[in-house]
């Protein structure tokens, strides 16, 4: 039987799942592909991605395309029998001089075995990583939309808990 103390973990990645960011700095430059790679680690377990498309390239507003994240169109995986799916493609503005972005909304669910839990975040603000295209969030708190009574009401994120590396 799961653990509810494991599972106030994997809510956490449900509240951040799309803001996942990779260890490795991009500088901006011609090269950007307007693509997104995620990396997140919740409770000990890792859920990762690469290159979920994005329609535009930072720091012009854009949104990530959710069938570019999720199985089958994405690779999202993640290990310790968590699985999760975006329910929404994001909106990311960006504020260069302030370096700063924004999320309109991440709306994500999460499961574990047969609980599954949806949760929903808006207006989350990320900090730049120096002169790269990594932003690392500001706390956050994703409550929840619908799911098992095991789920926690809400979910917060600590700063610093999730990034995004856009390239």
């Amino acid at each position: 039987m799961m653990q509810i103390s494991k599972w106030a973990g994997v809510t956490a990645l449900v509240a951040a799942m799309v803001a996942g960011g990779s260890t490795a700095a991009l500088a901006v430059g011609p090269a950007a592909d307007q693509q997104l790679d995620g990396v997140i680690a919740v409770a000990g377990n890792n859920c990762t991605w690469t290159n979920a498309r994005t329609s535009a390239n930072a720091p012009s507003t854009l949104t990530v395309d959710r069938t570019t994240i999720n199985q089958p169109g994405g690779n999202l995986a993640c290990d310790g029998g968590i699985t999760a799916a975006l329910n929404n493609d994001p909106v990311f503005t960006f504020d260069d001089a302030g370096g700063l972005a924004k999320t309109d909304a991440i709306d994500i669910t999460g499961k574990q075995s047969f609980i599954s839990c949806r949760y929903k975040a808006t207006n989350i603000v990320w900090n730049r990583d120096g002169d790269t295209r990594k932003y690392v969030n500001q706390a956050f708190t994703a409550t929840k939309v619908s799911g098992s009574f095991l789920c926690p009401g809400s979910v917060t994120t600590a700063a610093g808990g999730a990034s995004m590396l856009f390239h």
